[in-house]
Formats: structure tokens, C-alpha cells, sequence
């Protein structure tokens, strides 16, 4: 019982803290985004890191929260325990994970849409097929749910809402994926569970029994699964049984890079709104390791090996970034060889995209990337849209000015942004035009 007092009333204080914060002016709906704002920086607190420590000569209590700490003592911060791990409650991403498994939806068809959960390959995936008769093969699109790759998934109603919406607007097939994730499974379990599934679906004998035309199939994605669907294409586009069976991909407000963490979106909007630097870090680590020496060298943009130097001319957003964007930034060149544990996963392109060379990213076919101006990632989005455009690829390219990370994922009645709604409807709307 005091426990839960504790934790009630520390809510209500973060929430009045929180609720404070600064948002961007153009946003929209700007008081139901500081109240969302406000809920997942409460939930994220719950994860952040406390120490408290006694000496005979300094008494200091740390507290690591996504806005500035409480107190100054960055000195004494530590990675040792979670907060809800210290009370015996439960670990960090499991905070978010309970939260997002509340939401799951089940397989409802309606008068339009036959809905299913099956397998492909022995992958779970969510099945929205038309029921209207058509005289002509249909399109269909491949989707892969965000979540930071550690939460989430296809079946969570804004991604119900929006598959099952596809499917009707584009009288298309339409297939979410799940695919395994940490703590169980890390990286690259999601991407070969994906590969799996869509090499499944992309089997001609597949595609005849849904009649879908084989000449028309997008993949698509938001957030880690806009990271998941770049680098699946790619790999895709490099296999010969199956190049010729993507159209196009299309990416909202992809993670595309983890070599360098210091562009100035990543600076700009480190405290959010909705997606602060430290969670998506945090996150991220976690579908590698649960090692938090990687986190914390990630933080300080010290985590990357030696042996990547070659790498950064990929994603240096001084070269690639438009000017609008740098604004004062300078580009300092990450601290390399800090770390005594060798992760392959950050030299890998199914991890971070950008690294393919030029020669690969002129296979790619045509592509819908959506920005978002608020947003960490937001620089990742665009040096891929400069980078394809620079090697002749097809891309068209929205960048929404009051845009925010994670609208899509609020389009549902119990969280509804009309920020979210545009969102979806570009997206479906570029999709019933160019797929």
C-alpha cells in the first residue's frame, strides 16, 4: 500500500512538472500533446536510473530523468536500478511493453474487410483481405509496426485502424507482420522473422491464392519498423529470385542510423515531444543488449569501434543535411574505440540502413519518406532522401512542418491526434496513387 501511495503521488508531481514543458508553438492540438507528452515521460521516469549515496564527507541523490535531473549531480548518476526494479515492481521496458499489450485487437472482420491472424513461414502476421470482387489482380502492402523494435505490434489498434483502412481504400491486400523481440530475442531476429514471412507471401503460387499482382507490392513501415522496411528492401532488391517483386517502400519517420547520435535533430529535441533521445537510446541498446555500457557510450556518442571510421562519410549530416536544418550545429566527428565490448550489429546496414554504398541504394525502387520537423529522427529521413535522390532513385518526399514522432500510433479513439489522421491519409493517399 505505500508503495502504491509513492507512486501515485510522485506521478502527480512528475505530471505537474511535465505538463510544463515546453512544446513547439506549431504544433497542433498542443495541450493534448503536452498531456501524451507529460504520460510517457511519467512512464519513462519510472525506468530511469536512481542512486542515492552516503559518505562521511558528501551526501547526493541523483535522479536521471528524460527533462533536465532534478538535481545536479551527473557525477553520482548510475546505471544500477531501475526505479520500479528498486520497489520490486517490474524493469524499464517493461513499463512501456505492459502499456502497449493493454492495446492489443482482435482479428474483427466487417462488411468489407475479412480479417485473420495466421502464420507465414511460422511468423505471425495479420491478414486484411477484400471481400468485393474484382476483375483485376490486387495491390498489396507489407507493414512493419514501430515500437523501438523492443514493443509493439500489428495488432495494436492504430495499426488495426490503419491496415484495415489500406485494405479498403486501395482494394488491397494487406499483411502485418510480428516478429520476435528482446528481451527473448535480439537482434537480427526481427529482420530474419520478417525476411521469413515476406519471402513467404512473395511466393508466386502465395500471390495467386490472395490474386495479388506481383508487379505492384509495397513495403512499408514507421519509426523501427520504417528502419526494418528499408533495410528489408534492400536485402530484397540484392535477391535475385525476388528484386523484381517490390515496387516501392515507403518510411515514416524512420530510425535509419546508429553510428552517430549527436545530429543536430538528436540535440534540438533530445526532451521530446513524445520521443526523448534518452528513451529512443535506451531502447534501441536494448534490441542489441542489455549490457548498459552501450546506452551510455550511445549517450555520449562514444559507442562506436575503430574500425567504423569509413563509415561515417554515409551518414555525415554536414555533407547530406540540408542547410535549413543545420542551423548553428557544428560537426564534430564521434569518439571511436571507447567501448570494450564489440557489438557487430553497429557496423551492420539491417541495423542502420544509410550504411549501404551508392551502388546499392541505385537498386532501390520508388519511395514515400515522411519527416517529421519535432522529432529526433528527423535527420536520419532526410539525408535518406538526400542520398537516394543523389543516386537517381525515385523518391518523393513529405516533411510535415508541425509534425511530431509517434502520431501515427495516436490515431485511435482513446488517443486521437489529428496530426495522426493527416499522416495516415498522406500515406494512403501516395499509396493509391503510385502503387
Amino acid at each position: 500500500m505505500g508503495c502504491r501511495t509513492l507512486c501515485f503521488g510522485l506521478s502527480c508531481i512528475l505530471f505537474a512538472y511535465y505538463i510544463s514543458a515546453p512544446i513547439p508553438e506549431n504544433v497542433e492540438e498542443i495541450w493534448k500533446v503536452r498531456a501524451l507528452d507529460a504520460l510517457i515521460k511519467i512512464t519513462s521516469f519510472t525506468g530511469k536510473w536512481f542512486r542515492c549515496q552516503l559518505s562521511f564527507q558528501s551526501f547526493s541523490c541523483a535522479v536521471c530523468v528524460p527533462s533536465p535531473c532534478f538535481f545536479d549531480s551527473a557525477n553520482h548518476c548510475s546505471l544500477q536500478a531501475t526505479l520500479f526494479e528498486n520497489i520490486g515492481l517490474m524493469k524499464y521496458e517493461e513499463v512501456f511493453s505492459t502499456l502497449v499489450k493493454l492495446d492489443i485487437t482482435k482479428p474483427v472482420s466487417d462488411q468489407n474487410i475479412t480479417v485473420t491472424d495466421t502464420t507465414f513461414s511460422g511468423i505471425p502476421v495479420r491478414l486484411y483481405l477484400p471481400k468485393r470482387k474484382s476483375e483485376r489482380q490486387r495491390r498489396a502492402v507489407i507493414y512493419l509496426h514501430g515500437g523501438a523494435f523492443v514493443i509493439g505490434s500489428c495488432k495494436n489498434s492504430p495499426y488495426d485502424l490503419l491496415n484495415r483502412e489500406t485494405a479498403n481504400k486501395l482494394d488491397a491486400v494487406v499483411v502485418g507482420v510480428d516478429f520476435r523481440q528482446p528481451p527473448q530475442y535480439y537482434f537480427p531476429a526481427a529482420i530474419e522473422d520478417i525476411l521469413s514471412a515476406v519471402k513467404f507471401f512473395l511466393q508466386d503460387k502465395i500471390l495467386e491464392r490472395y490474386r495479388v499482382d506481383p508487379t505492384r507490392i509495397c513495403i512499408t513501415g514507421d519509426s523501427s519498423g520504417g528502419t526494418l522496411a528499408a533495410a528489408v528492401t534492400q536485402l530484397l532488391k540484392n535477391d535475385p529470385v525476388f528484386k523484381n517483386k517490390i515496387k516501392a517502400q515507403a518510411l515514416i519517420y524512420p530510425f535509419l542510423q546508429i553510428l552517430d547520435s549527436f545530429t543536430p535533430s538528436h540535440q534540438e529535441y533530445k526532451h521530446g515531444p513524445l520521443l526523448t533521445r534518452d528513451i529512443a537510446i535506451k531502447m534501441v541498446c536494448l534490441y542489441l543488449t542489455r549490457d548498459e555500457a552501450l546506452p551510455q557510450a550511445t549517450n555520449k556518442n562514444q559507442h562506436m569501434p575503430q574500425e567504423s571510421r569509413h563509415l561515417f562519410k554515409l551518414v555525415n549530416w554536414s555533407t547530406f543535411l540540408p542547410d535549413k536544418y543545420k542551423k548553428n550545429y557544428i560537426y564534430t566527428e564521434p569518439i571511436l574505440g571507447r567501448l570494450d565490448v564489440s557489438y557487430p550489429a553497429l557496423l551492420d546496414s539491417r541495423l542502420s540502413p544509410l550504411l549501404v554504398n551508392d551502388s546499392q541504394l541505385q537498386k532501390l525502387p520508388l519511395t514515400y519518406i515522411i519527416t517529421c520537423q519535432h522529432d529526433i529522427l528527423r535527420d536520419d529521413g532526410l539525408i535518406y532522401v538526400t542520398r537516394l535522390q543523389n543516386v537517381g532513385v525515385n523518391v518523393v518526399h513529405d516533411h510535415i512542418e508541425d509534425g511530431i514522432h509517434g502520431a501515427l500510433s495516436l490515431i485511435s479513439p482513446r488517443f486521437y491526434l489529428l496530426l495522426g489522421i493527416r499522416i495516415k491519409d498522406k500515406y494512403i493517399n501516395w499509396l493509391e496513387e503510385n502503387l
